[in-house]
């Protein structure tokens, strides 16, 4: 349980939202699991007053979450690749990484972003935990160290690889339970003018868009600006820019180097003032959203028990760790949806964790002749959308639950 903040160590915690008790949301079930006892933990979030980081309260084992047959691929959909893309060849341009510098990217998953760094000319290296991700990555050519970062990892890798020029974390950083060493690392191995980057969805986007589905066991924290410079200066660096992305439902990406060693972009100071103007951390401000989050759970049972008592087949489409929590708290099963779509190989023919809805491939949607499609990646809607145009030519119709439950035809 968590009784300290992570970042700045106070006490002086409240809690705002209380999802109820799910598996972690990337557990999907074999058949011979469902009759087996599953693993229900908290999933309950905390503010903290003096610094505004938001938190879970309850800290699953990151072995639990990472070491037992890990389905999460990154997202290899079109905008997901394009956005890669650009971040490689922003950076690269922006901090001249040349020919044989290290770039280091800590929970590499199947090595998407690396893969965009290495057509850069960069000298690659990924760090995960997820065993069976990092042979996916190692298959696509990707040195993929098979390793939760730390302290110990760090120093292995400034002995045969050399200190980094860039350090990344996409999608990582907030699912870290002791940021303190994880700081302590980068410090490590990062090179004196090195620069490291993390993105991650941010909160004020959670809260402005209701996009509680966002919050599940391997999200630790979810984050502000502010309390991540106070991180920083603990390990004498600073915040030198941060950049907004649509990705993920809305994410900002960071920017962290040594004192003094990059000119600090005015966006620093713009993005702490909005903070401070939004009330994002207030407890009446948080207060309203859980309210709103009860809403949207009724509204949404409700308009798939009136489509089902209607005669409509209903399913959902694609299984994101989101969606997970989605069905979870709202308790959507296999009353409600015949089954969930996705397009990975290593989810189909499971069963979405907690409520047990089978996975089957997109093609499911045809030859049941479905109705109406809830969108549980929301976030790639446009894209899904698109490439499910047969769905679309025969008439069926898709639900996006977030912000407002509503249907599009």
């Amino acid at each position: 349980m968590t009784t300290r903040c992570r970042i700045c160590g106070s006490n002086n915690l409240f809690e705002f939202l209380d999802l109820g008790f799910t598996p972690p949301a990337d557990q999907f079930l074999r058949e011979d699991q469902l009759r087996q006892p599953e693993t229900h933990y908290p999933l309950t979030v905390l503010m903290c007053e003096e610094c505004s980081l938001a938190q879970l309260s309850y800290v699953v084992p990151g072995e639990v979450l990472y070491r037992r047959d890990y389905p999460y691929e990154s997202s290899i959909t079109e905008s997901g690749q394009l956005h890669w893309d650009e971040f490689a060849e922003t950076v690269c341009k922006r901090y001249s990484i040349s020919e044989g510098d290290l770039v280091v990217d800590i929970g590499s998953n199947v090595g998407v972003l690396l893969g965009s760094f290495a057509k850069q000319g960069a000298n690659i290296l990924g760090i995960d935990p997820a065993s069976n991700i990092v042979r996916i990555a190692e298959k696509r050519g990707i040195e993929t160290w098979d390793e939760f970062f730390s302290l110990r990892v760090a120093e292995k890798a400034v002995r045969e690889k050399g200190n980094a020029s860039v350090i990344t974390a996409t999608n990582v950083f907030a699912h870290v339970d002791d940021l303190k060493s994880f700081m302590q690392a980068v410090d490590i191995l990062l090179s004196k003018n090195g620069i490291f980057i993390f993105e991650a969805p941010y909160f004020g986007n959670l809260i402005n868009f209701l996009e509680y589905d966002t919050i599940y066991h391997e999200h630790l924290s979810y984050l502000l600006l502010k309390p991540i410079i106070k991180l920083a200066s603990q390990f004498g660096m600073e915040v030198s820019d941060v950049l907004e992305r649509d990705i993920h439902g809305g994410s900002f990406r960071v920017f962290i180097s040594r004192i003094g060693e990059h000119k600090i972009n005015e966006r620093v100071q713009k993005f702490l003032r909005r903070e401070n103007n939004s009330k994002w951390s207030c407890p009446a401000t948080l207060k309203e959203f859980s309210k709103k989050v009860n809403r949207n759970r009724d509204e949404l049972t409700s308009m798939l028990n009136s489509l089902k008592s209607s005669g409509k087949k209903v399913a959902a489409v694609s299984a994101p760790a989101k969606g997970m929590t989605l069905l979870n708290y709202c308790r959507i099963g296999p009353e409600s949806l015949n089954f969930v779509t996705e397009k990975s190989t290593l989810k189909i023919g499971r069963y979405c964790p907690g409520v047990h809805i089978p996975v089957l491939d997109d093609d499911a949607l045809i030859s049941n002749q479905i109705d109406y499609a809830l969108l549980l990646a929301w976030n790639f809607s446009e894209e899904i959308m698109n490439n499910l145009k047969q769905f679309r030519e025969r008439g069926g119709k898709f639900i996006i639950p977030i912000p407002q439950p509503r249907i599009l035809t």
